[in-house]
């Protein structure tokens, strides 16, 4: 296994971040899906994180990504979430004013896990099969 390093430590930090829409409403077309993954990578490649992996369904999003000891998980996450949120209420406001009238998009839930018990290429496939029907 590679592990990442930094002055003082030799780290693997591998998390799967599932987000999903306000009242899960399935809002998240191929264009906002598109505008979600830009988003996603300048965000996380600002706070040193490797996006792996990257999906979503019409209510919610799947990221796998390492990340530095360092980060607060919360935080971040939270400042994904309001990040995304106003880029995608303010570029697709017309679309999203038929399912919103409040100042949201994402629901104030999440879900993380950490990848530690299931081989990181079950996960990346899990993750890439998102938008296929069964």
């Amino acid at each position: 296994m590679q592990y990442n390093r930094n002055r003082h430590a030799a780290y693997k930090l591998t998390y799967h971040l599932v987000v999903v829409t306000k009242h899960r409403h399935p809002v998240i077309n191929n264009q906002i899906k598109k505008r979600l993954e830009e988003i996603a990578h300048d965000l996380f490649a600002r706070w040193k994180c490797e996006i792996l992996e990257i999906n979503s369904e019409e209510d919610y999003l799947h990221i796998l990504f390492d990340a530095p000891p360092q980060i607060n998980l919360a935080n971040t996450i939270n400042s994904f979430k309001t990040v995304t949120s106003r880029y995608i209420r303010k570029e697709f406001e017309k679309f999203l004013q038929a399912y919103y009238w409040e100042p949201y998009f994402w629901s104030r839930s999440y879900l993380i896990l950490t990848s530690g018990e299931a081989p990181r290429s079950v996960i990346k496939e899990y993750i890439k099969n998102q938008d296929r029907e069964s």
